[in-house]
Parts: structure tokens; C-alpha cells; sequence
């Protein structure tokens, strides 16, 4: 999906370590690496403020945007980024250099629409394994995600790769026989009684005295270390 964000990045200079990366997010920008489209790799700074709107969208990661460094121009999207672990500041980024007339992979998230009729009348719960899809396109025709109705889904119904809607313009790429979703039964949690704990400890065997004889025994038997001269 195409955004109207026009990200400005500023090219960076000097050293690229982490002490040069810190200095860059202490002024308020993270450091970021442009490539793609047979063009030089180019080491930048972006504002994360700009670049968390971009990832908190509809389209998320998979947006297109225009890019500016300097006087070039170019359309991009995100392709990695890195959270700080404590803080769960933005980091750094990657980001690509799109070319429109030409077909590029991407993950795009699945999302389960309606309620199943193993979770309404069945009592079960619904599982989703496969949260994201790969699919090649163009980069126009990116859908934001891929929707499935999930009504009809049983138990003893698994829902794959295959039943999702495949359009035209789009080719997928992860296995067709993967498994999306499917509905599970509900685990319910034993509760021990107290005549329940009884019972048990009373029908559990005894240790059979044999090997605590031998236990005792192996360290009765066992040498006494010479006396230091």
C-alpha cells in the first residue's frame, strides 16, 4: 500500500559503530541503511517518530513511502527494524528501495473474520497457527492483509494455505498445505481432593529396603582417605 509519508533522511558521516549510533538516537534520530534498486547502500538518520507511524499503520511494514536523501528521491518501504529490549525504543532500520514495475516478497498478515461454529455451539477455541503468508506482487498491489471467513470452521476442520482467497495479481509462496487455523477443544485443569492426595500417597509403593540397604552399605564400605603425614 502506497502512503502519502515522505520520509527526509539526513546521509551520515564518519565512523559506524555504536558509539557513533548512540550519539544519533541521543539527538533524537535513529540510524538507518537504505539499498536496493542496483543503487549503493547509503548509511542514514531518520526521525523514529515518523517511521513508528509508518509500522503502526494499516499496512504496517509493508507501506510504501517516498524517501528523500538529499536531492535523490526514491520509493521505499521498511524491511527491518530493531526494538531496545527495556525500553522498547526504536532502534535502528532497513530499509529498500522500491521499484513499482517490478515484483518483490512479501509477508502479509492473515486476519480470521466471524466466529466459528466450533467455538459457538462445540465449545472449542480457535488456534491460530499461520499469522503471516508470503506472496510475490507488485508492489501496487500489496493488500494491507488477507482476510477468511472462519463461520463454517468444525472441529476435525483445518483451515490451510490453500482455502485462503488467492487473487490474480497475487502469487503465494508459503506452502499451500500449511495450516492457518483450527479449532482445538478446552483443556480443563484436575483438581486434587484431599481424599483424592490420600489415596494416591497411600497406593504409592514403598522404597524397597533393598536399596536403601545398599545405599548405606556402599557408604559404609567406602575407604577411609589416608592420614596426611
Amino acid at each position: 500500500m502506497i502512503t502519502q509519508e515522505v520520509v527526509a533522511a539526513t546521509p551520515r558521516e564518519g565512523k559506524f559503530n555504536k558509539n557513533a549510533a548512540r550519539r544519533v538516537r541521543v539527538s533524537g534520530r535513529i540510524p538507518a541503511v537504505v539499498y536496493g534498486a542496483q543503487e549503493p547502500s547509503v548509511a542514514v538518520e531518520v526521525d523514529p517518530k515518523q517511521i513508528l507511524r509508518i509500522l503502526h499503520s494499516e499496512s504496517g511494514h509493508n507501506s510504501i513511502f517516498d524517501l528523500e536523501i538529499g536531492d535523490a528521491r526514491a520509493k521505499a518501504m521498511i524491511v527491518d527494524w530493531q526494538y531496545e529490549p527495556i525500553k522498547g525504543s526504536l532502534m535502528h532500520i532497513d530499509m529498500k528501495r522500491i521499484a513499482l514495475d517490478k515484483v518483490i516478497r512479501v509477508e502479509v498478515p492473515i486476519q480470521l473474520v466471524g466466529i466459528p461454529v466450533g467455538v459457538k455451539t462445540q465449545g472449542g477455541i480457535l488456534d491460530q497457527v499461520l499469522r503471516e503468508v508470503e506472496i510475490e506482487c507488485l508492489p501496487t498491489d500489496i493488500p494491507g492483509h488477507i482476510d477468511i471467513d472462519v463461520s463454517e470452521l468444525a472441529f476435525g476442520d483445518v483451515l490451510r494455505v490453500s482455502d485462503l482467497p488467492h487473487g490474480g495479481k497475487l502469487k503465494f509462496l508459503t506452502d499451500e498445505n500449511s495450516t492457518v487455523a483450527h479449532i482445538v477443544a478446552i483443556k480443563e485443569e484436575v483438581v486434587a481432593t484431599p481424599e483424592a492426595e490420600a489415596a494416591a500417597a497411600a497406593a504409592a509403593p514403598a522404597e524397597p529396603e533393598v536399596v536403601k540397604k545398599g545405599k548405606q552399605e556402599t557408604a559404609e564400605a567406602a575407604p577411609a582417605a589416608p592420614a596426611k603425614k
